[in-house]
């Protein structure tokens, strides 16, 4: 099989902002493979996470190396590779992953959610972000949003370096601007907050109880990630437990050895496909979630359309889906995941699902829930890695503040609690995954980087 990479750059409409820092652009790289007249196509990039991090230069390294041994082998069986794609890194192994993953639902005619036997009419709403910055910023990242699509799950960053007052600030500004909007459309809305480990253990274990006050549902990844993986355990330890909503881990869990490590302290966590590795991987880890009990949030980094139509081939498995990135680029040359209202689905297209189509630049794949049947830019006639897709059109823009219609997809959560959501401890406790005891002794975990 032939291999090839190719760079290419995403740029944000709007810069996001996390405890970490600002992302206004990235670099990503294309990975393809090209065997009997099909190209499957994966994407990979550099990403860090406090502890870990990845620089996108030496992952294409890594890719380029294992060229040699890969171009005389085929890309059927999938499981002839393991001892191949296990020398990766995770982003790398990622982006060969999914070209694999491609290339293979390509030759059997079927995207890969059908040949796991996932129900796309599973699907529920994902979530949109709002970045740290001053309240009145974030406000208008939040009707931005709205003017954009009918966004009824809101994910708000918080770990402010201004500290937790500011944090408590931007939960009160965003919780009455929520209210106000479901006391004038009548839809049920929710606030999620992801701290990517920007408190300490004692802001944590303040903050947790008030935000559960505010009606928030779920609180993300409060405490930095830990290289070591007993001390990171109890710092979740530590939380478990202390008010009705939900606790996810995300920068502490990579793959299933950290799921189960976490499993008994936390309620769900997050998967990325970078951090997972791939497909592979994340399939697995988010049947296991699902058999524990456990809540699965589908994430991503500064992603294209590629990347985030590769995670929804997952979204049936999904309780809070987490993929906006691509709706919030300029320059997206891809098209592929199926976005009716605020609910995303898999494309119904072979393998990943996705169409190369550089000139498409913002144009989403915005289409309406009867199938890819829309208004807006023609994709018509090109051919999509060795199947057509004729008459087929996809939508004009909904990232560049277009308004859709809004979907009839309600959020997975029940009606809200206060101003927004419901308190998460309640429902979320599965029958499959009894109820915890709370944790003995309190841990010590470090506070964030500056």
């Amino acid at each position: 099989m032939r291999v090839r990479l190719r760079r290419f750059s995403l740029t944000k409409a709007v810069p996001l902002a996390i405890s970490r820092g600002t992302t206004a652009a990235v670099e990503h790289l294309l990975v393809e493979i090209e065997q009997d007249g099909l190209v499957g196509r994966g994407e990979t990039g550099g990403f860090e996470t406090g502890v870990r991090a990845y620089d996108t230069d030496a992952i294409a390294s890594e890719l380029e190396s294992l060229v040699p041994e890969l171009e005389p082998l085929g890309p059927d069986p999938l499981q002839a590779l393991d001892p191949l794609l296990a020398r990766l890194s995770p982003p790398a192994r990622c982006g060969l992953d999914l070209a694999l993953h491609d290339w293979w639902g390509q030759r059997l005619g079927q995207p890969l959610h059908r040949l796991w036997g996932l129900d796309p009419g599973a699907c529920v709403a994902t979530s949109v972000t709002l970045g740290l910055g001053k309240p009145a910023a974030v406000l208008a990242r939040l009707e931005r949003w709205w003017q954009q699509l009918p966004a009824s799950r809101i994910k708000l960053k918080l770990g402010s370096p201004a500290g937790s007052d500011h944090d408590r600030a931007l939960v009160q500004a965003v919780t009455e601007a929520l209210a106000r909007r479901q006391d004038q459309h009548q839809e049920t809305l929710e606030l999620q907050v992801d701290a990517n480990g920007g408190w300490d253990l004692a802001t944590a274990q303040a903050m947790v109880p008030w935000l559960a006050d505010q009606g928030v549902v779920l609180v993300e990844q409060p405490l930095a990630a830990l290289a070591d993986p007993v001390a990171d355990r109890a710092g979740f330890a530590a939380l478990a437990g202390l008010a009705p909503l939900a606790l996810v881990a995300d920068e502490s869990c990579w793959d299933l050895a950290d799921l189960l490590r976490l499993a008994p302290v936390v309620d769900g966590i997050n998967i990325k496909l970078l951090k997972s590795g791939g497909l592979s991987e994340a399939l697995l880890m988010a049947r296991c979630a699902r058999r524990l009990g456990l809540g699965v949030m589908l994430g991503c980094y500064s992603d294209s359309s590629l990347l985030n139509s590769a995670a929804a081939q997952l979204l049936p498995l999904v309780e809070w889906p987490d993929l906006d990135s691509h709706l919030n680029l300029v320059d997206d040359p891809f098209l592929g995941a199926v976005l009716a209202g605020d609910c995303l689905s898999p494309s119904p297209l072979p393998g990943l699902g996705v169409c190369w189509a550089p000139g498409a630049g913002a144009a989403a794949a915005q289409v309406d829930a009867a199938g890819p049947k829309v208004t807006g830019s023609k994709v018509t006639g090109s051919k999509v890695t060795g199947s057509k897709v004729t008459g087929s059109q996809v939508t004009g823009s909904n990232r560049n503040g277009s308004k859709v219609a809004r979907a009839k997809t309600a959020p997975s959560k029940a009606a809200p609690s206060k101003t927004v959501g419901s308190k998460a401890a309640e429902g979320r406790q599965s029958p499959s995954r009894p109820a915890k005891d709370k944790p003995k002794g309190k841990a010590q975990a470090k506070g964030p980087e500056a």
